[in-house]
């Protein structure tokens, strides 16, 4: 993060880091696209009353007042202010309700925006930050298949950010139904409340997500007990997955013989989490495990969870997480189901910049750095500079007209690879590059950069 971003939580890239993150963003964007999704930016304001749709965020909303407001601030509920989306999800919701009539459903959408979440800062976390979302959704169904389209998507997403540094990716599922289905086979009711618990594992361990389960939701020893080999439960393939739960179930003295209906309901969902699996392994071998300990703590999803872990990151967490949502978005009777994971994307940045040794080649976009004889010449160079443009090569002039060795200092401080030398008292132009050395007579209407030189790419350390 640039030195001097003293508000903890806001990051400032410097130049070199915004190249970094603006090629992750251009990456992301094209799997995206080549996929078939379309690119939308909502606003970043919403009503108190749609953000809270997401259960127990209060505390992360940031509130907006005005100057005239202030100190009369609780007097309105926070359903009836405005505040700063908190992820893209919630605001999705809202948009494609108010514009369902304009939309071709199922509604497959990208976006890449910021976010403010009023959370404590640490390493990876922010308050300002960056996500890149996919959703699909749509108008009154949802085909199951969508499920295991859009982890596999984001599997390539990944995979193709593995040239700047990001170790492999591997995409962790559950289902909701599966989970809520084995809580109520054991008993318990509050359901939301375990599941939210369960969502801490990796953060504060089993023994003190036991004691939540037992102090706060109402279990039992024994029912804890039960809860954590749930989620200590993984498998590769859909088979392994089924054998396993109902052996657990049966250890728990949850019938299987489709007399109890929660059973019933933990089925449906064991049922599309082995399909997710197995259809992935076909696709995209390794990529997607089933683990049912991804229990994701917000309220509003219904089914298929998704986390994601980059191998020997694990300090990282999860760099993209999502899931299935049947009630998000509604109009009276209709409603708009839908399925999306979201990636961190400054989280995964600083990541790159900071553990990967991610690096821009050259900061600057600009190719060339036309030099000034003199100031009374600048004219001529600014001629130049526009030549260049209008064929699409990135050009700069120097700033002013010092001893040429200090514009070619210049240049390559910023990563410029060429020079451009007007000609004088009748000489032609000429092109210096400052990493070769080699220089070159040029004509500002047909000269041609090396391509590879040229290129500003990310590399690392």
């Amino acid at each position: 993060m640039a030195k001097g971003a003293s508000l903890s939580g806001f990051p400032e890239w410097l130049p070199s880091e915004r190249v970094v993150e603006q090629r992750v963003i251009d990456t992301l964007r094209n799997v995206f696209e080549l996929n078939g999704f379309v690119g939308i930016e909502t606003r970043a304001v919403e009503q108190g009353s749609s953000l809270l749709k997401k259960g127990e965020t209060s505390k992360e909303i940031y509130l907006l007042s005005r100057l005239q407001e202030v100190g009369q601030e609780n007097d309105t509920p926070v359903e009836e202010r405005l505040g700063l989306h908190f992820d893209l999800t919630v605001p999705l919701s809202r948009y494609v309700v108010e514009h369902s009539g304009d939309l071709a459903f199922p509604f497959k959408r990208w976006q890449i925006q910021k976010v403010w979440r009023g959370e404590r800062p640490q390493e990876g976390r922010f308050r300002e930050f960056v996500q890149a979302d996919i959703d699909v959704v749509g108008n009154g169904e949802l085909p199951e298949h969508y499920e295991v389209e859009l982890p596999l998507v984001m599997v390539s997403a990944l995979e193709r950010l593995r040239a700047f540094g990001l170790p492999k990716a591997t995409v962790h599922a559950n289902n909701r139904k599966l989970s809520e289905g084995f809580y109520r086979g054991l008993g318990l009711t509050d359901i939301e409340g375990v599941l939210r618990e369960i969502d801490k594992l990796d953060k504060i361990g089993a023994d003190e997500v036991s004691k939540l389960l037992v102090e706060g939701c109402g279990a039992s020893e024994a029912q804890a007990k039960a809860c954590l080999e749930l989620a200590e439960l993984t498998a590769a393939d859909g088979a392994e997955l089924k054998e396993k739960f109902d052996a657990l179930c049966a250890a728990h003295g949850i019938a299987t013989d489709g007399s109890d209906e929660s059973y019933a309901l933990a089925r449906q969902g064991l049922d599309t989490l082995a399909m997710i699996v197995d259809e992935a392994a076909r696709i995209r071998p390794g990529s997607v495990i089933a683990d049912l300990k991804i229990a994701r703590g917000l309220d509003y999803y219904t089914g298929s969870v998704y986390e994601t872990f980059l191998d020997g990151a694990a300090s990282l967490g999860s760099i993209c997480s999502g899931g299935r949502y049947d009630n998000l978005a509604s109009q009276g009777n209709r409603k708009y189901p839908g399925v999306g994971l979201s990636i961190g994307l400054s989280r995964l940045v600083s990541y790159m910049l900071h553990t990967a040794g991610a690096h821009a080649n050259r900061v600057s976009p600009a190719v060339v750095l036309v030099a000034v004889w003199n100031e009374d010449d600048r004219a001529a160079s600014n001629r130049i500079a526009n030549a260049l443009r209008e064929r699409g090569i990135a050009a700069d002039v120097a700033p002013t007209a010092a001893k040429l060795g200090k514009q070619i200092k210049y240049a390559d401080k910023l990563g410029i690879p060429y020079v451009w030398f007007p000609g004088q008292e009748g000489a032609g132009d000429e092109v210096k590059d400052i990493v070769s050395g080699d220089q070159s007579p040029a004509d500002a209407t047909s000269w041609e950069p090396d391509t590879v030189v040229a290129r500003q790419t990310v590399v690392i350390d």
